[in-house]
């Protein structure tokens, strides 16, 4: 359909020719005078897609106005530009963000694989150096003994007498932070007057010649043990995101700190234990009671024994009511206890402590392999829990660890399998009848109508996006097929179905996924159709920047007609026109002639109602109708489009019979 200049000026502006009402001048006029915008506004865009210095942005304001453009417009494009700076700010924050966070990772990884001390310490501050981009780094530790902080691991440093400096208590801004647990940091610290100033501590940072300083605390539980500091030679502000990251580091470091110190206190009780005999009467007892524990609970796991026997037993040992939670708080096993939600609070100070907590007379201890979170463990109606009976809780911690990562690996060797089922069932590699045995012996009935799901994510771990798949698809298949990870199950509504996972799989990986989907289907046959589609709808989903979202073709409109396979005119006819022409043949209306003419006249009532030969107030009560039945944004162009298309599709399927 084609309309003149002036129809669609007052199409688009009011029959005034204005876009609210007050005269414009006319639609030539206004057309050159948005030239000179439309190229400063596409030249933005060009500069934001190719990342360009931020001095840049001024060259279109500045092309403009050497082009005689006129003020209005000069005034939109400098608009225009403070937003596509605005953008390029944020789109730089976020990438600095996003290498914060996998540097922090990297960080904890490393941490996490050091056991000396001194690497530990070494490691923590090199680490925080590099992150803050600043000139030194450095690291003091309270001595609990002296009642102050002494440095202990310097990076970037120069001079001896700041390596060797002591802060008392509030001195300073590092003895500041030690005593109030609270980070600081000062833009100049030779000239800031919220610190306590010293003669040592200003000599030794002016011989290093430090202005910026930011500190954070180390903490163990309430207690800080430590100052994690970056500093700059200049002057500057830190930022917060600075500051939450050194904390971030910092808390890492503490943990680090504490298993370090571990190790060693368990060195130098070994070498104390002759002069101590009372102690090891005492250790010797619990140790043998912890390992006849262990013994007990090891050989329960290892004999095939269940998360409520491993309750029970824990529960038997310990005299408490005892629940077993997986990583997700998903109740395993409750034994002479009420139901409760793991508390994330607990489990998180456990984990970092790597020690069992009390809360609420409730013991808590988190079940970890390595720096893995697997699940965790609580002890009811034991308050009084001794020192002995708690490292016995804790070894019980590890034994279900031993269970959970069983559990793991056979589930893992399941999903081996269920993938490599699913890779032959969609290649189609094998007899249907073989295929659907092997189905069957997974307790996947092929007979039964099936559909396909493929998940694609830009940012989510591909094993994180697997294993919820796998937890997804409990009563289907799941794997990587082609480098997509795929989900077989049983579904009826398949675009409600593939909406709801495309959720659950964002949520579950912490990303956004995209889900494509077909079906449902009987049969490998029909399957390996499905997936086909499904990929079709996938890319399709991604062209039209439906990042995070879910559908099957029937959900796309037209587009799903013009990729599906088995193309269903009269399916999409009475999914965009259902509720008129049901509203049509129950009342003997021509809601539908009415649309066919609005359409055919570029959307005017006034010429609509000539068409029609009716008052125009029967063309808006008609529309006013359609709005009811078709939804609020009939109108909106995408979906004007749709509706268009169906009229023709209609008016087809009704002069050539049934498609």
């Amino acid at each position: 359909m084609s309309s003149s200049p002036e129809t669609a000026g007052r199409a688009a502006h009011g029959a005034d020719g204005s876009a609210d009402g007050r005269p414009d001048g006319s639609v030539a006029d206004r057309v050159a005078h948005g030239e000179q915008a439309c190229v400063a506004l596409r030249e933005l865009l060009d500069l934001l897609a190719q990342d360009a210095p931020a001095e840049q942005f001024a060259r279109p304001a500045a092309a403009a106005r050497a082009a005689g453009a006129s003020g209005a417009e000069l005034t939109a494009i400098d608009e225009a530009t403070q937003t596509a700076l605005r953008v390029r700010r944020t789109l730089n924050q976020h990438q600095r963000r996003e290498a914060e966070l996998t540097a922090l990772f990297d960080t904890a990884g490393d941490l996490a694989a050091l056991r000396d001390l001194d690497a530990v310490l070494r490691a923590i501050v090199h680490r925080a150096k590099l992150l803050l981009r600043t000139d030194v780094a450095y690291l003091s530790l309270n001595d609990p003994v002296a009642g102050d902080t002494y440095m202990r691991v310097t990076d970037g440093s120069v001079s001896a007498a700041f390596q060797n400096v002591r802060l008392g208590m509030g001195e300073g801004l590092g003895g500041l932070v030690a005593q109030t647990a609270r980070p600081y940091a000062t833009v100049d610290y030779e000239i800031d007057t919220r610190f306590k100033h010293t003669g040592p501590i200003d000599s030794a940072v002016l011989e290093e010649g430090l202005h910026a300083i930011l500190g954070v605390p180390l903490r163990q539980g309430t207690h800080v043990i430590g100052v994690l500091y970056a500093a700059d030679r200049t002057a500057r502000a830190f930022a917060p995101d600075e500051g939450a990251l050194l904390s971030s580091l910092a808390d890492h470091a503490a943990i680090a700190i504490d298993s370090a110190r571990r190790m060693e206190e368990t060195r130098t009780a070994l070498v104390d234990l002759n002069e101590a005999s009372q102690t090891i009467r005492a250790h010797s007892e619990a140790l043998r009671r912890a390992e006849d524990a262990h013994d007990r609970l090891t050989d329960l796991v290892l004999r095939g024994g269940d998360f409520t026997e491993v309750a029970t037993a824990i529960g038997a040992l310990l005299h408490g009511g005892t629940l077993i939670h997986d990583a997700d708080g998903t109740e395993l096993a409750r034994v002479d206890a009420e139901p409760r939600t793991p508390p994330a609070r607990a489990v998180a100070a456990s984990r970092a402590s790597g020690r069992a907590v009390p809360l609420d007379g409730t013991w808590v201890c988190a079940v970890l392999a390595g720096p893995e979170l697997l699940g965790s463990i609580a002890l009811t109606d034991r308050p009084d829990l001794g020192e002995a009976d708690r490292r016995l809780f804790e070894r019980a911690g590890v034994v279900t660890a031993l269970l959970l990562l069983l559990r793991r690996s056979a589930a893992e060797a399941e999903d081996r399998v269920r993938g490599e089922l699913l890779g032959d069932l969609l290649s189609l590699s094998g007899t249907p009848g073989r295929l659907t045995a092997r189905a069957r012996r997974l307790d996947v009935d092929l007979a039964l109508p099936h559909s396909v799901f493929v998940a694609h994510s830009d940012a989510a771990s591909r094993r994180l996006l697997l294993s919820s798949a796998a937890r997804a698809a409990r009563h289907g298949l799941s794997g990587l097929h082609h480098d997509h990870v795929v989900l077989v199950i049983p579904a009826d509504d398949t675009g409600s179905r593939a909406r709801a996972l495309a959720t659950e799989l964002t949520h579950a990986a912490g990303a956004p996924v995209t889900v494509g989907a077909a079906g449902p289907a009987t049969g490998p046959e029909a399957l390996a159709r499905a997936h086909a589609e499904a990929l079709r709808c996938l890319s399709a989903l991604r062209a039209l920047g439906h990042t995070g979202q879910g559908a099957d073709l029937p959900d796309l409109g037209f587009l799903g007609v013009l990729l599906g396979e088995d193309t269903n005119l009269d399916s999409y006819v009475r999914r965009t026109l259902g509720p008129a022409l049901d509203y049509d043949a129950r009342r003997g209306t021509e809601l539908i002639h009415t649309l066919r003419a609005y359409f055919a006249c570029g959307m005017s009532q006034s010429k609509a109602k000539d068409a029609l030969h009716v008052h125009v107030n029967t063309v808006v009560q008609r529309l006013d109708r359609i709005g009811h039945l078709l939804g609020p944004d009939w109108q909106s162009p995408e979906r004007a489009l749709e509706i268009q298309l169906a009229l023709r599709l209609h008016a087809y399927t009704g002069s050539m019979g049934p498609p």
